[in-house]
Formats: structure tokens, sequence, C-alpha cells
């Protein structure tokens, strides 16, 4: 075999670390953008948040030392006969509640310190990354704060304001948990039963049913060998107990809460009512299948009850008045809000795209440290590469969010001059648009516009979308033109809001409509994007 050399010349791409970081901090929402923020604090000593000095007045001993609010003391009063409450209960009832099921309440502990998911990996997630870059240690132009205009980051209220005013304990979430054991301290009851309904209570799911059968609770509050006759004897003198409970627990408010499944809610809520006919039927239909109530299939639910179809329809009324989710209106929805990441005004004829300063982390290189490399600079040792490694992947981080937020920014601008429309007639105006426009546009990958559109959001003059919500596809026109497919769901939306109760238009009609106006949409198209805006078939919109 004869050995010889050769050269050969070929391409390939090297993800850098920084390149890395670059392209998982683009696609990292809000809420994880802040996450990678801490994490990248605790983790590196050069990075450094500014924060704005309180002012005296807001933070000044008076209101350190103010009293205890009446509010305040009324809460502490509670809890601490809650507590008392329990301990006694768990010390002298039938079963201990530290054998409770888990619940939601249980899983609240203390915050845990760490802002992000923790680890001794770099910030791109992988062990010894090189981030040496030019392997200066100087103070930089860029080594200033960046987001000078974004607010600090704060929890909203002052750190030695103790007092709250009665608006604020007004405003303060109540979870249905919380109502329900205010109501319990005021029933005479036992400590079994006591114990009972506190297990029962915290078992509740967040619509306000007992998913949980009292066999399989009273089983996980008695441990053991099912076929042992001791523990089961226990486990049915709990599980009438819990039974008693119940009966207990059903009986508060909100109507309906404690049922195991939603023909239990409505028969508990009718129970509340006037013993009318309507009523009466009402009660006999919830004992039918609820695919016939689904349907509102009076002539069926008419022959299967023995009543008269007036009746039926009177009753199927009175059902749908009812809640079926009696949880509903205790639902914590401030952790639901949607920061907007761009805001969209209007100014004079055309429309203003600028950065929301609230998402804007204020991140700068920490000064003391940066100017101590900097006068240290010839020392040698693995400590003195690691804290230029150091260094400098802070820098890196600072570049790759401003990086971040100039692409949103610029994308954002795109989608605005693209769907102006939109933003000026609503989403009747919508134009197709895909990722490859914007991306041609702006010089970049379609997989970046992706990414840049993925959970992030824009606040427009007709609310809060998401990015890709202004990106759909092309419907054919008689006039040869094409139709955005956000447009054709809202003139769907449109048509079905004005429909005639009595004679709802079916998917048939809603197509021959579309056709009508120039767009061609077969039946199944209809039929798809009114499932998209969650509106019911015809069948289930015709009024009784």
């Amino acid at each position: 075999m004869k050995q010889g050399l050769s050269l050969r010349v070929s391409q390939h791409l090297a993800l850098t670390p920084q390149l890395q970081q670059s392209i998982r901090l683009l696609q990292l929402s809000t809420l994880e953008l802040g996450q990678e923020v801490e994490q990248m604090l605790d983790e590196n000593p050069f990075l450094d948040r500014q924060d704005e000095a309180a002012e005296r007045e807001a933070f000044g001993l008076e209101v350190a030392d103010a009293p205890v609010s009446l509010g305040d003391a009324v809460s502490e009063f509670e809890s601490e006969k809650v507590a008392k409450n329990i301990d006694e209960i768990s010390d002298e009832g039938v079963f201990s509640l530290k054998n409770k099921p888990e619940s939601a309440a249980d899983d609240r502990g203390p915050a845990s310190d760490d802002a992000g998911p923790g680890g001794t990996e770099g910030a791109d997630g992988v062990d010894g990354a090189d981030w040496s870059g030019d392997g200066t240690v100087d103070m930089r132009a860029d080594d200033s704060e960046w987001g000078g205009e974004a607010p600090a980051r704060g929890t909203g209220a002052s750190d030695g304001d103790d007092t709250v005013s009665a608006i604020d304990l007004a405003q303060a979430h109540i979870s249905l948990q919380d109502h329900l054991h205010r109501q319990a301290l005021g029933l005479r009851l036992n400590a079994e039963e006591q114990a009972a309904l506190y297990a029962l209570i915290e078992s509740l799911d967040e619509n306000g049913y007992l998913a949980d059968p009292l066999a399989d609770l009273a089983a996980s509050f008695e441990p053991g060998d099912p076929q042992d006759p001791e523990v089961q004897e226990r486990r049915e003198t709990t599980e009438q107990v819990l039974r008693t409970a119940l009966g207990w627990l059903q009986s508060m408010d909100p109507p309906g809460v404690g049922a195991r499944d939603v023909a239990e809610c409505l028969r508990l809520q009718i129970q509340e009512m006037r013993n009318t006919p309507a009523a009466r039927a009402a009660m006999a239909i919830c004992e039918q299948p609820l695919e016939l109530m689904a349907r509102r299939d009076v002539r069926k639910l008419s022959t299967a009850c023995g009543l008269e179809e007036a009746l039926v329809r009177e009753a199927l009324a009175l059902i749908v008045r009812l809640e079926p989710r009696p949880g509903r209106r205790f639902a914590n929805l401030e952790g639901q809000v949607v920061v907007p990441d761009v805001l969209v005004t209007r100014v004079g004829r055309g429309f203003k795209v600028q950065l929301n300063p609230e998402v804007m982390p204020r991140l700068r290189v920490h000064d003391v440290y940066a100017n101590a490399m900097r006068e240290g600079r010839g020392a040698k040792g693995a400590d003195g590469g690691g804290m230029q490694q150091r260094l400098q992947e802070a820098r890196w981080f600072i570049k790759n969010i401003q990086q971040r937020f100039d692409t949103i920014l610029r994308v954002s601008s795109a989608i605005v001059e693209r769907q102006r429309n939109f933003f000026m007639h609503g989403e009747l105006a919508m134009r197709p648009l895909v990722l490859r426009e914007i991306a041609d546009e702006l010089g970049l990958h379609e997989s970046t516009i992706s990414r840049v559109t993925t959970a992030k959001y824009m606040a427009t003059p007709f609310g809060t979308y998401e990015l890709k919500y202004f990106f759909g596809s092309s419907l054919g026109t008689e006039t040869g033109g094409n139709a955005s497919s956000t447009a054709v769901r809202a003139l769907i939306k449109q048509l079905v809001a004005g429909e005639d109760p009595k004679k709802p238009l079916s998917d048939n009609a809603l197509s021959d409509m579309l056709k009508e106006q120039g767009i061609e949409c077969a039946r199944r198209t209809v039929a798809k994007y009114r499932e998209a805006l969650k509106i019911a078939p015809a069948s289930l919109r015709k009024a009784l």
C-alpha cells in the first residue's frame, strides 16, 4: 500500500458558545429570559444590575414603624385559629391529616431562592466553553449599563411598608380552599368531621370538583394490607366519616362545590332553587345521559323523562344558566396576564413601534471587578484566565440580550408595515403573510423569524397578540387575489355573531355566504376554522 499526502478544502459551520447563547436567548419567552438573567447574575460576578435608589420618603422610619392595620390583625387571628383547630384534629381525629393526599395547597412552599435552573455549567449549558474573545480586560464603552430606559425591577411594594389598606385586602386573591375553610370555621363539627372536611377541601381541583373517590381517599388515610380485616374496618369507618363531611361540603358556597361529576354539580345547584315545575324537570333531565342534554335533543328528553316538550325547553333554559365549574370565579388570573414585548401606538397617520421597557433587563459589567482585572492584567495562572473568561462571558451576555431585543424590534416593525391595514381597521383587514416574506426583507433565515415570533407578544390598539398571529395562509378569491385565513376566521366569527339564534347558520351555509363575498372556502375548511374559534355546531347554538 502506497502512502501519500493530499490537500482537501471543505467548509463546515461551527457554533461557538457566543452563537449558541444568542440563538437560545432569541427563542426564550419573557419569563424564561428573566430566569436566565437571574441565573447569570448568580453565577457571574462581573454581571451586575443597575438598580435605582429608592427615595427616602418611600422607605422612611415613619412608614417602617407604622402599626399593624385591623385587617392584618383579623387575618392573623383567623390563621392562628385555623392552625390550632387543625393541630387538635390531627391529635384527636379518627385519621391523621399528616397522611392526607397531596394537593395544590400542600405543594405551596416557600419560594426558592434560585431564580432559574441551577447547575455549575456556563450560560450556554456546556462546561469549559471558550468565552475568551480577544483576551482584553480593559473597560469598554459597551461595558456600561444596557437598557437605560427600563425601570428597575422590583416587587411593586416598599420593603419597609408593612401596612395594608382596606382596598388592598379587598383586592387580595382568595382561593377556593380559603373561601371554604372560612365557612368551615362557622360549622359545629366534632374533631372527626372537621378533619374529614379539611381533607376534602384540600382534595378539590381548580374547578371545585372532588376527582378522587371516597374509597381511595380513605385508603390513603389508612395504609396497610386491604385484605387485613382491621385495616378494612378502619377504612370503612373513615369512608363513612368522609361521606358525612362531603354532605357538609356540598352545602357550602359556591353551589355545586364538591361534586364528583357535571351531572351532580348541576343537581346540587338545582336543589338550591325554588321547587318549581321547571326545577323538577331540570332535575329529571340531569338524571339522563349528558349527551342528550348537550345535543339539546328535546324529543328524546321529553320521552325519557315523560314530560312535555315545552317544559323540557324551559328546564333546559334553566340548566344553561347554571355554573358547571363552581371554582371558576376563584381562579387566580393574575399569573395568566400576558406582558407584551412590543408596544404599537398610533401616532398621527402612522404607527410607533417600540420595545416594552418593563421586560428589558438593565445589565452592565461590574465596574469594581472589571477595574480590578484591568489593574491585574499581568497576573498569570488558572484563576486569572478563568476570571478573564468570566468577564468576556458577561460582555457577550449583554450583547446577546441587546441583539435579541433589536431583532424582535426589527421583525415587529416589518410586521406592522406589512399588516398596516390590520392596525387601522382590525382583523378583517388582515392580509396573507408567511415567514419567508419577513425573512427576505430583513435578510434573516426563516428559522430566526420563527424563533422571534414564538412566545413574543405585541400590544396593539385592538388587543395583545402573539407575533405568530399576524402570519396566515392565503385563500383564493374570485378576483384572483388572496384572502388571509385570519381574516376569514374573523369573518366567520362575525357571521355567526349576527345569525338568528332560532335558525343558526350551518357550515354549508357559512361556506355559501363566503362564496357570495368572493372567498373560496370549502365546508370542511369552514368547520376547521369554526372549531379553532371554539364555536359550537349549529345544532348546539340553536336557541330553545
